[in-house]
């Protein structure tokens, strides 16, 4: 018996990583016979890309009745339950969860980073509400162990995007740098990547990705701007504003990645890619850790010619073979969409 299921989450951003956890979510709902709504910013975008029902985020009637007329939320992936970007976001995330839970609709916490929570209001609210799902799952160990603390149970799982297929391209030659705008982002490190980068390769076009262009295109026309001062000859290119599909199909034909956001390295591992990891959040820092890639902090005092080297011996199969052992496990979720 099919089910009606509605996601919320942020989507309708034009954010790479969310686009691809939204589609897995479609895909495996879609597969079971499932009828799907999405809560978007870009309703229309939303419902023609991924061929599903979608409502508009801040319109309170739309999103009331589309609950209503559900028999499942799913609240995920990312880092939505957290008050570091603002209060009114997690507001936002929790009221929609709370609205599920009066309707007593089934709630799936799905894949989701919980915290930072600065505010003691923010805990006392998350606490509530995932106290009252009926299936938690976090996508890393520090999530666990606050809910654990908290007595909610959850299950750790890896994240969602794992488990799209792909097929690993052709190399190109192409070098792929992504970057995105960041608190701790500085001068110092664009400008010793950018001085690496043209020692290292100094005939290779440079693909520069902006996965979210509201967010990364600036810093990557600024990091193009450094390449073309040191060297006026440089070939580059800035990819932005692409469907999902159409950026991964980009980067399956690069030769080497150098990222920043934690979905930009997964994907490289996923397609085989020799990758370097610049670590501006953990999150970054644990999956380069785990596939045994090198990475560079971002205070750009390290050893850039150890950095650079380690990657070029980076073998191409056993980055595929990591990826391959991270599929996503639906196991708790099933019984709430089957």
């Amino acid at each position: 018996m099919s089910k009606s299921v509605i996601i919320s989450g942020y989507y309708g951003y034009d954010n790479f990583g969310d686009d691809a956890i939204l589609g897995v979510i479609v895909d495996k709902l879609k597969s079971l016979g499932n009828n799907v709504a999405v809560i978007s910013k870009n309703p229309d975008k939303t419902s023609h890309f991924y061929q599903v029902f979608s409502v508009k985020n801040f319109s309170f009637l739309q999103v009331f009745l589309a609950i209503s007329r559900s028999d499942v939320l799913i609240s995920g992936g990312g880092s939505l339950l957290q008050d570091a970007t603002s209060f009114k976001s997690l507001l936002y995330y929790s009221t929609v969860i709370w609205l599920a839970e009066a309707m007593k609709k089934k709630v799936i916490i799905f894949a989701q980073g919980i915290g930072p929570l600065k505010r003691e209001k923010s805990i006392d609210i998350v606490k509530k509400i995932l106290l009252k799902a009926d299936f938690v799952s976090v996508r890393d160990d520090k999530s666990l162990e606050l809910l654990k603390s908290w007595g909610v149970n959850a299950t750790l799982v890896n994240d969602p995007v794992f488990s799209l297929e792909l097929t690993p391209g052709v190399s190109e030659g192409t070098i792929g740098v992504q970057l995105r705008d960041y608190k701790t982002m500085s001068d110092i490190l664009l400008n010793r990547l950018a001085e690496q980068i043209l020692k290292e390769f100094p005939n290779k076009k440079i693909e520069i990705y902006a996965f979210q262009k509201s967010i990364d295109y600036k810093i990557c026309l600024k990091f193009e701007k450094i390449l073309k001062a040191m060297n006026p000859e440089v070939n580059t290119e800035i990819i932005h504003s692409l469907s999902k599909n159409d950026f991964i199909f980009k980067i399956s034909h690069l030769e080497y990645m150098i990222a920043m956001r934690f979905h930009a390295v997964l994907i490289a591992l996923k397609l085989g890619i020799k990758t370097l990891a610049i670590n501006y959040d953990v999150k970054v820092t644990k999956l380069a850790y785990d596939a045994l890639v090198p990475i560079l902090t971002m205070k750009g005092d390290d050893d850039y010619d150890l950095a650079f080297s380690k990657m070029k011996m980076l073998d191409s199969k056993k980055l595929l073979q990591y990826a391959n052992t991270k599929p996503f496990d639906w196991s708790g979720i099933m019984p709430f969409i089957s």
